[in-house]
């Protein structure tokens, strides 16, 4: 034991009273050459806020009333300290101690609601600031001006004084660097360190969403470097140490406009009746060496980004459209697995090899659904020597399809929208992206892949990162009941008894119905985020016990990461070292954890850069009339989603003449004073579109009222 957790141990002890330094020194019998030693421990625990001084300025423990934690802000002003998942702490506007949005604070606990389970909370100290440059709108005054940010949930201005204005003119936007943090209800202080251009300049939007996450856009002239010395050809030296590939059937089956092709298949039927599934994942491991400069900038981005007219790659372009994409008719690296599945649907034996494949053909699934469907006659003509190969593929399909709803894979139906840009990048239209079989033709192939690698390696209890996705709180469970009692179903479950099934079978019982959306949007806000994490606890949305992501490492640091485990144990044949094992199970942790804030990260970019092209896209719109459905009830208005897959706001003022509404906060519904009437959610409504801006990423509605 060190002598900072000696000093923590004595001072935990029930029968220490708190001390200044001296009496410290005193009752330790510190020598005087090591009191200015001990002195440092303290200000290190102090600064660590393990212990803090009292009104005596004598140490004392920090009991569990204090929390360190990051501050999430809202809009509003008020914010939040996530504990775990679903527990945290909630800080009122006058509490926030002027933090801004993912500051790491430290927090009080001022009050606790054992029934609701929350914590009412005050920021105390302010440990580290998190955010040095801001993008928003620059506003002149001539002396003076002020960066209104594009981020909300920062609430203040910053001011710019005219000696730091870099040029810029009104209502362009900016990068300003944060000088001076705000203070005592003053404005922060900062200078224009960018000026991006006009909103209204294409490209600008995507550009600052760029710079409001801090992306890492452009790759280093030394990863670039790197990246160019890697070879674009696979190297004829290696092929004999793998399975060769190269004369069997197989496709790469993936969206028109993909060009990192991570995975590709190839289905058998076999005497016995059973079917050979093979999945052919890119060997990027092979190319993409541990702790080389591409892998640190890979490990760094976590993910691949896709921004609509654009995608931020987690690899360097000549690798993620290159070497590493299974581009048809050339020679490729891949990890394979092939594995032998029965007519339920169950894997009976499968083996994991380093493989050359070439692959066959380069299909889209709007091509192979047209070919299953037998719907174009000059497609199903060109591939008409393959047909055979789709309709194997399509078999297993529905078999994998079915075995899965049989153990109460959740199928959430939630559609995710297509958004058309012109040349200039602006919206021009919305809807629902289109699912095909083809795309659940692939889906089961990958999960099945995922499932036999995770299960297989949780057995060698090897260095891993699993796909985690945990059971639900069963609190949310409850809140979703009542909203499901409207509709007449119920999940049913206990704390320690809930599964998948309860979920599956009213998605099931709701297909095709009007409420189909509503309740699938509800089911999926009450389950947890799924996570990486270096421990298996199994993936409740998929009812599966082994779960990872190992099909697309081109564009996910985890499958990577797995890869490589892979790769090891097959070179070493299965025959690892403890010490190797213990290395890689610490590194898997912190591979784990980086990739799932990336992984938040991408997501709410994507989500933001959506929003703000149906923003965009609507703005054309104002004063047209759709039908809608209410999406959301809240306190201060319903949401309301159209079949194009826009959501905007109805607020109070905008939903009746001369009325006003109580919110039944139980049911989550509103009750109109004036002629009681209920507005929940799943209700259809006509509405009428009143605004869209693209800067906020928002759009608001108002009810048509018909006679």
């Amino acid at each position: 034991m060190g002598k900072k957790e000696t000093i923590l141990e004595f001072m935990k002890d029930t029968s220490y009273v708190p001390m200044k330094l001296k009496e410290m020194t005193q009752v330790l019998m510190v020598p005087k050459e090591e009191q200015e030693e001990l002195r440092d421990i303290l200000n290190e625990l102090e600064s660590e806020y393990k212990i803090r001084k009292n009104r005596k300025n004598k140490y004392i423990i920090m009991d569990d009333k204090y929390i360190e934690g990051t501050f999430r802000a809202h809009e509003k002003g008020f914010g939040f300290i996530d504990i775990t998942q679903d527990e945290h702490i909630h800080i009122s506007s006058e509490n926030t101690n002027d933090a801004l949005n993912g500051d790491v604070v430290l927090v009080k606990i001022l009050d606790e609601n054992v029934k609701q389970k929350s914590k009412e909370g005050k920021i105390v100290k302010i440990i580290k600031r998190d955010i040095e440059k801001i993008v928003g709108t620059f506003q002149d005054s001539k002396n003076f001006g002020f960066v209104v940010p594009d981020d909300k949930r920062i609430v203040t201005d910053i001011f710019i004084s005219k000696k730091n204005f870099l040029g810029a003119k009104n209502k362009q936007k900016v990068v300003v660097k944060i000088t001076k943090y705000p203070q005592k209800g003053k404005n922060a202080e900062g200078k224009i360190v960018e000026v991006i251009g006009d909103i209204d300049e294409a490209g600008v939007d995507m550009e600052c969403l760029i710079k409001e996450y801090g992306l890492p856009y452009e790759f280093s002239k030394d990863v670039i470097e790197e990246a160019k010395n890697i070879k674009e050809e696979v190297e004829k030296k290696d092929i004999p140490n793998r399975v060769d590939l190269r004369n069997e059937t197989i496709f790469t089956i993936d969206g028109e406009d993909a060009k990192d092709l991570d995975d590709a298949v190839c289905v058998k039927k076999l005497p016995n009746g059973n079917y050979k599934l093979g999945v052919h994942i890119a060997d990027v491991s092979y190319y993409v060496k541990e702790n080389s400069k591409i892998d640190k900038e890979a490990l760094n981005r976590g993910t691949s980004i896709y921004m609509l007219d654009r995608v931020i790659p987690m690899l360097p372009k000549n690798l993620s459209n290159g070497i590493c994409s299974l581009n048809a008719k050339k020679d490729s690296f891949t990890l394979s697995v092939e594995m032998e599945i029965d007519e339920n649907g169950n894997v009976i034996s499968s083996e994991i090899f380093k493989a050359v494949i070439n692959v066959t053909e380069r299909m889209t699934y709007t091509n192979v659904n047209k070919i299953l469907e037998n719907s174009d006659k000059k497609i199903t003509k060109k591939y008409e020597k393959y047909i055979e190969e789709f309709k194997i593929m399509a078999d297993l399909a529905h078999i994998l399809e079915d075995r899965r709803k049989l153990q109460g894979s959740l199928d959430l139906d939630i559609p995710e929208s297509k958004i058309t840009l012109d040349e200039n990048g602006r919206a021009v239209d919305v809807g629902k992206y289109e699912l095909t079989f083809a795309n659940t033709l692939i889906e089961q192939f990958m999960l099945t892949a995922n499932e036999t690698i995770a299960e297989k390696f949780y057995w060698l209890e090897a260095p891993f990162i699993y796909r985690v996705h945990e059971v639900p709180n069963m609190e949310k469970v409850v809140e979703l009941n009542k909203f499901l009692y409207n509709f007449g179903y119920k999940i049913k479950g206990s704390k320690d008894n809930i599964h998948p099934m309860a979920f599956s079978k009213i998605l099931e019982d709701i297909k095709g119905k009007e409420e189909e959306m509503v309740i699938s949007t509800l089911i999926l806000r009450t389950l947890k985020v799924a996570t990486y994490q270096s421990q298996n606890k199994g993936h409740f949305g998929i009812s599966s016990k082994y779960y990872c992501h190992f099909t697309s490492p081109i564009r996910r640091y985890p499958d990577l990461f797995i890869h490589r485990m892979i790769s090891k144990y097959l070179d070493k044949k299965y025959d690892i070292e403890e010490e190797f094992k213990e290395k890689y199970k610490q590194l898997a942790t912190k591979v784990a954890e980086q990739s799932s804030d990336r992984e938040k990260i991408a997501q709410k970019v994507e989500r933001d850069s959506q929003d703000l092209k149906k923003a965009e896209y609507m703005q054309n719109k104002i004063g047209e009339v759709y039908d809608g459905i209410i999406s959301s009830v809240t306190a201060f208005g319903i949401f309301v989603e159209l079949e194009n897959t826009v959501e905007g706001l109805i607020r109070f003022e905008n939903l009746g003449e001369n009325e006003y509404f109580i919110y039944d906060d139980e049911h989550k519904h509103l009750i109109s004073n004036k002629t009681s009437k209920i507005y929940k959610l799943g209700d259809k409504i006509k509405i009428r579109v009143i605004e869209a801006n693209k800067e906020t990423r928002k759009v608001a509605f108002e009810r048509v009222i018909q006679d």
